[in-house]
């Protein structure tokens, strides 16, 4: 197939796009490239569209057969450091995309949900697909207006979104992130060697590594309408509390010579502790997550050695101080450009 990704430069994007490559697809992606090219941007049949989703460019579907939709903002904090811009994003792109998709004849897209629908939900509880979400906050708002907003255009039949409610990521990408909280976790115990455990992290959270989503979209893309089309799926290999996860990481890190020290630290503003159930994508397309944090950890080691310990910091690893940067920057390049365009006579 032609597959569009939506996003594709991004943290999943970047792992997404090779194996779509890898299993004989084509693949354009359309992203506005804020951490520059991705790292396939020379692999063969690859077509890089420069472009936000608030402004898709014309012909951007010509071809394609499925869309896979990553793009937009990724977490609370961005979300809610621009809560105008996550709206146009997050919630009106997508259901610009889907009316794209129909108005071509594209009948599956795959979208990049959150379980975050899920937040304020009781943690006593293993939630599925089935339970009534009233999300909190703008990130979680915008995805669940998408979801609606995807079902409905599926209304009529020749429309075949299938949700993915995703779990938070970890593991090694091409384009890395370090705001996530394996990831975080393990550049903090090498760096500070401690880590800070809020409310004495207490707190679950449904993980999933980025290797197992990005199968997951792959499966979900490939897979026959009959046992995806107008399905909503959460993708979690597990649900962790953040104490274990912590020890999972100071163990790892022990055994490779590293000692961590775990310290409690206050209860943070905002506490968010559910537990998401995702048997029914697994048992649905035969997928098996096998990535645990555990075994994350040697992989990310290996990736921070990589980074001298004064780049661990940098704006790029960290999405929402990445945004900060961009916008401070915005007013001399818009002044740059205006002194380089041409005088009208």
């Amino acid at each position: 197939m032609r597959i569009l990704v939506t996003g594709g430069a991004g943290y999943i994007g970047s792992v997404l796009v090779p194996k779509l490559l890898a299993r004989g697809h084509q693949v354009r992606v359309l992203d506005r490239m804020f951490w520059g090219l991705p790292h396939y941007a020379e692999e063969p049949g690859v077509e890089l569209v420069n472009a936000d989703v608030r402004r898709i460019p014309e012909g951007a579907f010509d071809g394609v057969d499925a869309v896979d939709h990553l793009a937009g903002f990724s977490n609370d904090p961005t979300s809610e450091y621009s809560p105008d811009a996550n709206w146009q994003m997050n919630a009106v792109a997508t259901r610009t995309i889907a009316r794209l998709c129909r108005e071509t004849g594209v009948r599956r897209l795959v979208f990049g949900s959150s379980c975050s629908l899920y937040d304020g939900l009781d943690a006593a509880h293993l939630l599925d697909e089935q339970v009534s979400v009233h999300p909190r906050g703008a990130y979680a708002t915008s995805k669940h207006y998408s979801e609606t907003a995807l079902l409905e255009e599926a209304a009529s039949g020749d429309f075949e979104p299938v949700i993915l409610r995703q779990a938070t990521v970890f593991g090694p990408s091409p384009r890395m992130r370090f705001d996530l909280v394996v990831n975080s976790f393990v550049k903090d115990a090498l760096v500070r060697q401690r880590l800070i455990l809020h409310g004495g992290g207490r707190m679950y959270r449904p993980l999933i590594s980025v290797n197992d989503l990005a199968d997951a979209h792959v499966a979900c893309l490939e897979a026959p309408p009959e046992l995806v089309a107008g399905e909503t799926f959460n993708a979690v290999q597990e649900n962790y509390q953040v104490r274990d996860l912590a020890e999972v990481v100071a163990a790892a890190l022990v055994r490779l010579g590293k000692p961590v020290a775990l310290e409690d630290g206050p209860l943070p503003s905002i506490v968010r502790n559910y537990r998401c159930s995702g048997d029914k994508l697994r048992e649905r397309l035969g997928l098996d997550f096998a990535t645990t944090p555990a075994i994350a950890v040697a992989r990310l080691v290996e990736v921070y050695e990589r980074i001298p310990v004064e780049q661990l910091g940098h704006p790029k690893y960290y999405n929402i101080a990445w945004m900060e940067l961009l916008e401070s920057v915005r007013p001399a390049y818009q002044a740059m450009q205006n002194i380089f365009e041409p005088i009208e006579e």
